[in-house]
């Protein structure tokens, strides 16, 4: 199981790469607003597109395969992007790596699934929920060493290093992933597969994700910002700050696992944690309150936050019937988080484009955190109506 996980962590590092990075390529490319927007950009638009046919593809071909091809194609981004000679190349590079990113992150949750005893597999997807802070997380609180000794290369060069690890211990606990593998019955994974987009637990669960995925990309947009431009901070002492952030929401991942093990519902974890968000959100974007307050709110979003990917993410365990099926499911979840990621960045853009203030930033993550805790409560009236919530 730890293998699988790890396998997520370092394609996650892809993600958290970019943004700390963006200065340095910006000066060596000479690149525009806009195109350094679609280098960091690329892998959510992606993913928006084709994440769930990626699900159900992983169905069939299986997902070990689609795992250590994904890393392998990862590592193969990274080091094609060193060779680049302009914003081309940049983004053909973050094309691929956002393939691989996206093979991995929908196909490991199967793998989670295989390697875990019956008894604990709810817990074990909450675990592989914190794949994303973790691996973006890392990627963060290594650039103060790495950039300036080797620039954004060196970023690249370590992230290919770490994925490399990753597949390479994924192939050897293959044994443990022998369910996952892919049918030789040509016509019949997809329609079992989609059978699971049939049920409405999954598209509640899907949407308050993405709702989430709004706020908490909201955060990572604007802390960087307000931390280096209105308070004149070092960069180091900036990505520490964001990577502190960002980390602190694994160990709300962990807890929501363990919750939802325990067989608290998961609409109740997520109708709580949104109505969290939405009151830490709507502080930490006030300009009256001291920059102490508002970092600790800042944490406190992304802490209870970290409930919500745990709980959507374990429903594997009650939504899907078989492993064409977990990746499936996995595909639409990283659709609508992503989709959450692709929307909010343009709303919160234009809303603070608007006023010409960052605290009206706080009605867009108020919003959603509004409609997540109606999502939330919808999910639990459906999980006690199918009798979801007892489910192992």
């Amino acid at each position: 199981m730890l293998a699988a996980a790890f396998c997520g962590v370092a394609a996650a590092m892809n993600v958290g790469k970019v943004p700390v990075s963006l200065p340095l390529m910006r000066e060596e490319f000479g690149l525009s607003l806009v195109q350094a927007g679609w280098v960091s950009s690329t892998l959510t638009t992606l993913a928006v597109v084709s994440a769930l046919a990626i699900g159900l593809l992983a169905g069939r071909v299986g997902a070990l395969r689609m795992v250590v091809t994904g890393l392998l194609l990862s590592a193969a981004g990274s080091v094609a992007a060193l060779g680049a000679s302009g914003f081309a190349g940049l983004i053909v590079s973050r094309l691929v790596e956002g393939a691989g990113f996206l093979f991995v992150s929908v196909a490991a949750p199967a793998l989670v699934s295989a390697a875990a005893a019956p008894q604990d597999r709810r817990f074990a997807l909450g675990v592989w929920s914190s794949y994303m802070p973790m691996g973006a997380g890392t990627a963060m609180a290594l650039a103060p060493w790495l950039l300036p000794q080797g620039g954004w290369q060196a970023l690249w060069l370590a992230a290919a290093t770490v994925l490399l690890l990753a597949a390479a211990a994924a192939w050897r606990q293959r044994a443990c992933y022998a369910p996952t593998q892919g049918t030789t019955h040509a016509a019949a994974p997809a329609p079992q597969a989609l059978a699971v987009l049939r049920q409405p637990l999954t598209w509640l669960l899907t949407l308050s994700f993405g709702l989430w995925a709004m706020q908490h990309f909201a955060l990572i947009i604007w802390m960087p910002t307000f931390l280096k431009e209105q308070r004149g901070l070092a960069p180091g002492l900036v990505a520490g700050l964001t990577c502190a952030m960002l980390l602190v929401n694994v160990p709300g991942n962990l807890i929501g696992g363990a919750l939802v093990q325990r067989g608290v519902p998961r609409g109740r974890l997520i109708a709580a944690a949104h109505t969290v968000t939405g009151l830490c959100g709507w502080g930490l974007f006030s300009d009256a309150l001291p920059d102490g307050l508002r970092f600790a709110l800042c944490v406190g979003l992304s802490f209870c936050g970290g409930v919500i990917p745990a709980a959507v993410m374990s429903s594997s365990t009650v939504l899907a019937r078989s492993p064409a099926q977990i990746n499936a499911l996995q595909g639409m979840i990283m659709q609508g988080s992503q989709l959450g990621q692709f929307v909010g960045t343009p709303l919160i853009a234009a809303v603070v484009a608007a006023s010409g203030q960052w605290s009206s930033a706080r009605w867009v993550t108020a919003g959603a955190a509004l409609l997540g805790m109606l999502l939330g409560l919808a999910a639990m009236r459906q999980e006690s109506r199918l009798g979801h919530t007892a489910s192992p």
